[in-house]
Parts: structure tokens; sequence; C-alpha cells
């Protein structure tokens, strides 16, 4: 069996790994993540990480989607793996582009759906409900992350608008968190 060479296709613009005996192209193509802030009371849930990366470090339920699956049931489907939640969507809350590491992220409003009842899943240390003020910006694990709260927040519990986006600083989603924590309470 041959090993695949990276090469640009005839008739292509961009360089892909090919099969030099049979010409077999392997598309590598971004990969699409699902997740939800979930509100209840003016608190969001967080989940702690139990994996890598950045495990230890506070993040939205999310993951990436499954074949078969809808954007919305993948997201409805990592609230409940991450933090045990049964949740409703209200509607999409942001569309991240991280170029950097070939990521489309989908992001959700979500409430619980009955009441609010969340435990850490296998992929959580721990799950846990923060007001604003009491989100431990220090330990975000995802620049996604922070700006998906900022969206929250700027959305307000009404009728969601059009879906955030990448924040003018990162409009390719290539920067990465600031070591400084002070820098994460105001943005990138």
């Amino acid at each position: 069996m041959s090993e695949f060479v990276r090469q640009v296709p005839k008739g292509d613009n961009r360089e892909r790994l090919v099969c030099p005996s049979c010409g077999h192209i392997v598309y590598e193509n971004p990969n699409i993540v699902a997740g939800s802030v979930v509100v209840e009371s003016g608190r969001v849930l967080l989940c702690r990480r139990a994996i890598a990366p950045r495990r230890g470090y506070w993040t939205l339920p999310a993951g990436f989607m499954e074949m078969g699956e809808t954007v919305e049931e993948g997201a409805r489907r990592e609230a409940l793996e991450e933090a045990q939640a049964h949740v409703v969507l209200d509607g999409v809350l942001a569309i991240y582009s991280i170029s950097r590491i070939g990521q489309v992220q989908v992001i959700f409003r979500a409430r619980f759906d009955g009441p609010p009842t969340f435990a850490a899943g296998p992929e959580s240390e721990a799950v846990a409900m923060f007001a604003w003020d009491d989100i431990p910006w220090d330990a975000i694990a995802f620049p996604t992350v922070q700006w998906s709260l900022h969206a929250w927040h700027a959305a307000g519990p009404g009728r969601l608008g059009a879906p955030a986006t990448n924040p003018p600083e990162d409009p390719r989603g290539t920067k990465r968190l600031p070591a400084d924590a002070d820098a994460l309470k105001t943005g990138l």
C-alpha cells in the first residue's frame, strides 16, 4: 500500500493528501462543534473538564457532532453527556470559525427541560451554575467559551437576534486565550 503524499491534485487549487498509486484524495475538512449556553434564572451552566485539552478548566457543554445527527441533536446530546442535563434549545446564539484548529462552532442558548437538574458526566470533573459576576474567568478553557458567555450576556433574556460571530480582533479564530486573567474579564 502506498503512503499518501501532499500535492495539488489536477483541477484543484489546494494541497491535499493523495495516494500516488490510485489517485484517491483525502479531503481534510473542518469539524463541527455543537454546544449550548444553558441558562436558568440569570445563571449559566459550566462544566469543569475532566479530559484533555484544558483539563480542570471550565467550558460549556459542547463537543463534536456525530454522523447522522443534526446540530441541534448534537448540542442536546452534549449537554446530556457532559452535564447530565436535559435541555430545550431557544435558538442559535453564536457561530464561530476557528481556522487554526479547523472547527466551526455552533452555540445555542438553551434552558432546562423541566426543573434544573445536572451532574458531572464522564468528561466533566464538576458542573455548576454561575451568575455573571461569579464566572471563573481566569479558568475558562477556550476563547469561544468566553465569546459565547459574552454573547449570552449581551443578548439578554429576550428573543435572540442574529447569531454572534468571531470578534473583530480575531476574525479567523487564530488567537489563543491570553495568559493574563485580567484580559479575560474585558475580552480579547
